[in-house]
């Protein structure tokens, strides 16, 4: 049996378990109630409510893999996400704003694995578009538009919803000035000169203070804008929420970064199974082969750089007005590594995979490795032989490269990987039949 085999049949076992009937109804039905009874009963930050939210993450991802049908799914999801994590986010808002964060590179790492996964161009400046979009809103929505012209004054903080889209735009426009001049690189050549696209916009960034202070440079933009709050009125007189305008900021950017995850997955599941997607495959597998069969390279390269830059640049205005203050280090080239890790450790071109790679990636930085780091200390002061130096956060980069190193040996393809993908990096590992042996190499005992 071939690994290929192997990891369908047991993907299809986990399947068969999950399968629509009495059975999946009530194990879902009780794996919800349990983790949404051990979430409110248990709300304070602690190892068990970690766990507990793990395991809820983990929930909602069973459920979209699951063969139940649609309206299960669909139904059971939305109560999760759309009651039980917004209530709890009310009686801790730092779990809220770990699934918030965790949405966002969701939507980073969908978008960079249609330009790595789909079109197979290595791209090691994303972030730069993330960047643009960051700072389209930052400038415009702060007095540092006046730095520039001192006729000018902010917009107004409604203008932030047309500026989501107006960053999408931007993004892809940034995407396409990428993809002209690397139209006939590959490979390592490819990844140098995008390497480059994303240092320049960070220098840019840092440098473009003088003779005309556009950014603020090295110090950054503070006090940028959030949109009003329109429905405060209704959460607290309607529902009865008596929350203070941070804790309403939270859930209002929670559900903005859903809607958005939503929005991304839909258009990238689309253009996977279109015309476009396979034409993009064509050219991942064999960029010679593709043009001779007639698939247009170079509006094919560009489109697949303007798609994935696009939901990064309307991510950027989204991060910009949440975080309230970003400066050139923000996006530097790790944060390119960290989104290119979550599209290698859930598998290039696989969207459930990508989507796990970026909540796994997520949930270390933000989560796992901070609350070792709590534990370890806390084991310290009870006299457990630790070394005193070990951090688990400031090792956090050697720990993504480990898991990296091991994700290639034992399971290049990702956790979940697209088929076709999986299948291809699975050639030749099963050894030819006897009777697709040619000739020439069977026995000579046997030919006689």
């Amino acid at each position: 049996m071939t690994p290929t085999t192997q990891t369908e049949s047991f993907w299809e076992r986990i399947k068969a378990t999950l399968a629509s009937g009495p059975g999946a109804y009530a194990f879902f039905g009780l794996y919800a109630a349990i983790c949404t009874w051990q979430l409110f009963t248990n709300p304070r930050t602690s190892l068990r409510t970690d766990i507990v939210f793990v395991l809820f993450l983990l929930l909602v991802f069973l459920v979209f893999r699951s063969a139940t049908p649609l309206w299960f799914r669909g139904g059971l999801a939305a109560a999760l996400l759309l009651v039980v994590m917004p209530i709890f986010g009310t009686l801790n808002p730092f779990y809220i704003d770990v699934a918030t964060q965790a949405g966002i590179f969701v939507a980073l790492a969908l978008g960079l694995n249609v330009v790595v996964g789909f079109a197979g161009l290595l791209d090691l400046g994303y972030v730069a578009f993330f960047a643009v979009g960051a700072y389209l809103w930052g400038i415009l929505s702060t007095p540092q538009i006046s730095q520039i012209n001192p006729a000018w004054s902010p917009v107004p903080p409604i203008m932030f919803y047309p500026f989501v889209a107006l960053g999408l735009a931007l993004g892809a426009v940034f995407g396409i000035l990428l993809g002209l001049p690397v139209l006939r690189l590959r490979g390592d050549y490819l990844a140098i000169v995008t390497l480059g696209f994303g240092e320049v916009i960070r220098v840019l960034a840092n440098n473009l203070d003088r003779p005309i202070n556009i950014t603020n440079g090295s110090q950054g933009i503070r006090e940028i804008e959030r949109p009003p709050l329109i429905m405060a009125s209704f959460v607290r007189d309607t529902l009865g929420w008596n929350l203070s305008d941070s804790q309403l900021y939270q859930q209002f950017f929670y559900f903005v970064v859903l809607l958005i995850v939503l929005f991304t997955v839909v258009v990238v599941s689309r253009l996977k199974n279109s015309r476009i997607g396979r034409a993009w495959e064509a050219i991942r597998e064999d960029e010679t082969a593709a043009v001779a069969q007639g698939i247009p390279r170079v509006r094919m390269k560009l489109m697949a750089f303007a798609v994935g830059a696009s939901f990064a640049g309307a991510m950027g205005v989204v991060f910009a007005s949440k975080q309230l203050f970003i400066n050139p280090p923000t996006f530097d080239l790790l944060r390119s590594i960290n989104i290119l890790a979550m599209v290698i450790l859930g598998g290039m071109g696989s969207i459930p995979g990508v989507i796990l790679g970026a909540v796994i990636v997520t949930l270390l930085d933000l989560q796992i490795l901070p609350r070792m780091a709590t534990v370890l200390r806390d084991a310290q002061r009870a006299g457990v032989p630790i070394p005193a130096a070990f951090d688990p956060t400031q090792y956090q980069r050697l720990l993504f490269g480990i898991l990296l190193v091991l994700m290639m040996i034992f399971r290049p393809q990702g956790i979940l990987p697209d088929e076709r993908r999986s299948e291809e990096l699975h050639v030749g590992d099963e050894p030819p039949s006897k009777e697709e042996t040619p000739p020439a190499a069977r026995p000579a005992a046997e030919s006689a």
